[in-house]
């Protein structure tokens, strides 16, 4: 028994009967309702049974033509009040067209009646699996959005949570943090994060781009400067160290700051005070620093290009951030919590997202990161003309995908032979399946995908039994 549950939604009491013995028989919970309003009240009843709404079918197998209101009236209210819920679409043969219509609203799929026992148990599976897919994105979510504290560091993958360990474990501190990463990653949400977190959050957090500035300005906005100092300073300036005393004073993009200048950064380090330009009393500053970059800064130190010295002061403890590729188990997490951000800066509605979809976004290596993530994200939400993302929405160079042809050379070293995208898939799957001995966890892994993402491939290549 697998204990998934069926609604399935048909005016004619025969065929009703035949889904009901047919998937009863392969392990299903069958309700029924023989039209619209009944199924959505049914539906409303079932979501108030249960908080955590277990009550509520996994997928609701819905009947096109139905006397009153018909299938599409029925998908829409339940887009609305229960968008969690998969629909599989049911059609009479040779009318398929107002299905495929029902499926840009957002339904999964569709069937034709009567359906192929086999391909309607096929097809409620992968509904099914979408289903939990999103449930389980939802709650993870939640459980980000519940738990924690100030900024959120979204994901739920190894590398992130023993990145959020580290800043938890260091927040509270005084040490100086020195945060890597690749431009997009999100440099300046671990420094938000550290400082929330820390004993200075009440204290103001200070934040300067050393690479937006020249070194003469960078100097006077870090030190500050006294009147007459130089043409123009006709008053008193205190710099972003006095104005971040009691605070935190994020330094981004570290590696661009110019060499005179971080001999001087250095000895304010060293002694806690500053020296304004044109002033000949240093001032005491309370300030904890965090410094950022995506520079190899000890390549920047063997170019001559940056302190050796420096680097040591800054990086007491190093929080480097996995770039997006190396995480893609977390995209599902990425896109749900950035579609609703999004949805709510462009006072759009919030999109579902078909699993061409998701299966799209893993595939791409980003090498924008969350940002370009988000960017990509914004624009499919602003042209969606339904409630549901599909790959066609995605930029040029996600659709490119579909079209690759590779060369591949088998084992033995025959001669090469022009492949297909999906030949290519399968043959990577292959191969990965026999470097892990079949080791559905480690295959995952190997490949940067979920282990869900990874089980849809593996019955769409038919590799279920390797």
């Amino acid at each position: 028994m697998n204990g998934k549950k069926l609604l399935v939604v048909d005016d004619e009491p025969g065929h009703r009967l035949m889904v009901r013995a047919v998937m009863s028989e392969r392990g299903w919970q069958v309700d029924e309702a023989e039209d619209g309003l009944k199924a959505l009240s049914l539906l409303k009843d079932k979501e108030a049974e249960r908080d955590d709404n277990s009550a509520m079918p996994d997928v609701v197998l819905l009947d096109m033509k139905m006397p009153g209101m018909d299938g599409v009236d029925v998908l829409r209210h339940m887009r609305r009040d229960h968008p969690a819920v998969p629909v599989v679409m049911l059609t009479a043969f040779g009318s398929v067209g107002p299905a495929v219509e029902a499926m840009k609203q957002g339904a999964f799929d569709y069937l034709t009646k009567p359906a192929d026992n086999d391909e309607l148990e096929t097809v409620l599976v992968k509904a099914a699996q979408y289903g939990a897919l999103l449930a389980e994105n939802e709650s993870l979510r939640s459980r980000v959005v519940d738990k924690e504290k100030g900024p959120r560091i979204i994901g739920q993958s190894p590398a992130v949570c023993e990145m959020n360990e580290l800043v938890a474990q260091a927040a509270p501190t005084e040490a100086r943090v020195l945060i890597l990463g690749e431009s997009g990653t999100g440099k300046e949400l671990v420094a938000e994060k550290l400082h929330a977190l820390s004993l200075r959050k009440d204290g103001p957090l200070i934040k300067v781009n050393c690479a937006a500035l020249p070194g003469d300005l960078l100097e006077s906005e870090l030190f500050g400067y006294m009147k007459g100092a130089f043409t123009g300073a006709v008053k008193d300036k205190p710099g972003r160290f006095q104005l971040a005393s009691g605070g935190t004073l994020f330094l981004d993009e570290i590696g661009e700051m110019p060499l005179a200048l971080q001999a001087k950064l250095l000895r304010v380090l060293q002694e806690g005070e500053v020296e304004p330009l044109g002033g000949i009393k240093p001032v005491s500053v309370d300030v904890r620093v965090l410094a950022a970059t995506n520079r190899d800064l000890q390549q920047e130190i063997k170019k001559d290009k940056f302190r050796e010295d420096l680097y040591f002061r800054l990086n007491v403890l190093e929080v480097c951030i996995p770039p997006l590729r190396q995480r893609k188990t977390d995209i599902p997490l990425l896109t749900s919590f950035l579609l609703r951000r999004l949805a709510e800066k462009n006072h759009l509605d919030v999109c579902s997202v078909s699993p061409e979809f998701l299966d799209a976004l893993a595939r791409y290596d980003w090498p924008g990161n969350v940002r370009e993530l988000e960017n990509v994200l914004e624009r499919t939400l602003v042209l969606a003309r339904t409630d549901l993302l599909t790959p066609d929405l995605l930029p040029d160079v996600f659709q490119e995908g579909a079209e690759i042809r590779l060369d591949v050379r088998g084992d033995e070293g025959e001669e090469q032979e022009e492949v297909s995208f999906d030949a290519a898939e399968r043959h990577a799957l292959e191969q990965a399946l026999e470097a892990t001995g079949g080791h559905r966890e480690r295959t995952a892994e190997l490949l940067g995908v979920s282990r869900r993402t990874l089980q849809y491939k593996l019955k769409k290549f038919g590799l279920t039994k390797r």
